[in-house]
């Protein structure tokens, strides 16, 4: 799963440093991922999968969601990028059959105020919920602590999306909401791993599908949306990041400024 989380990691920035504002598609971006699972010979996570509520197996390595769009965007050649958009980028990989996945939300050229500043918090609520990871601590711990902080700056946490387990399949027991309470949910023990993702609109925590559309999940008053998300795994020592990569250790302001 460390080698997973490596691939993903290098895939998100890989596509993050693609990004031409005014020229670049969502399908470009798609593109310069699987590039990266190529080089490795990892296997996309979202290429081919198919979920209960989907009647088709999904098409792309990657779901790239710009603005209000809060998961699972499909990417497109007709989707450009444009300066002042904010863009998720996520995607899972495999490797010898164990998987990772991880997200981003980065900004296109100057972007605004809010933008930013729901960039950053969505950022740091993740790494809050991160923090709780360690033995000992319950399910609810982690969720609380992202929902602390979202909510502290009266963000709306989506509730109807959730993270997930994650090991020999990319999606498995147990649920991790972003919202909760303290010492409630399931005990954390070493060798657990899972994906913590908070999903975080700037106003109403209400999402909607797009019409006709069975993937694209968008904030239902419109409103600006973040995702970011990491692969960790309960030690030990506490949590660590299996999707860090070159991620880690960078400032908490890289996917929120110009």
């Amino acid at each position: 799963m460390r080698r997973a989380g490596a691939v993903v990691a290098e895939a998100l920035a890989a596509m993050r440093d693609s990004i031409v504002p005014d020229v670049t598609t969502t399908l470009d971006l798609d593109e310069v991922a699987a590039e990266v699972l190529k080089k490795h010979g990892a296997k996309s996570a979202f290429l081919g999968y198919k979920p209960p509520f989907s009647r088709v197996a999904y098409k792309y390595n990657t779901c790239l969601s710009v603005n209000e769009e809060v998961v699972h965007g499909v990417p497109s050649a007709n989707r450009v990028l444009h300066t002042g958009d904010i863009i998720g980028l996520d995607m899972g990989a495999s490797v010898d059959g164990w998987y990772a996945d991880a997200a981003i939300t980065v900004p296109v050229g100057q972007i605004s105020a809010v933008a930013k500043n729901l960039l950053t918090v969505t950022q740091e609520s993740l790494m809050k919920g991160i923090a709780q990871a360690k033995p000992g601590n319950y399910m609810g711990d982690v969720s609380a602590a992202v929902q602390k902080h979202a909510e502290r700056a009266r963000y709306g946490v989506v509730r109807t999306l959730v993270g997930h387990g994650i090991g020999q399949t990319p999606h498995e027991e147990p649920q991790v909401p972003n919202y909760g309470r303290p010492g409630r949910g399931i005990l954390l023990k070493p060798g657990m791993t899972f994906c913590i993702e908070p999903m975080v609109n700037v106003k109403s925590d209400e999402v909607n599908h797009v019409p006709g559309d069975e993937w694209t999940i968008v904030s239902a008053d419109g409103s600006l949306s973040a995702h970011f998300e990491h692969t960790i795994a309960v030690t030990e020592h506490g949590p660590e990041i299996l999707t860090a990569g070159r991620l880690v250790g960078e400032n908490i302001q890289v996917y929120a400024s110009a």
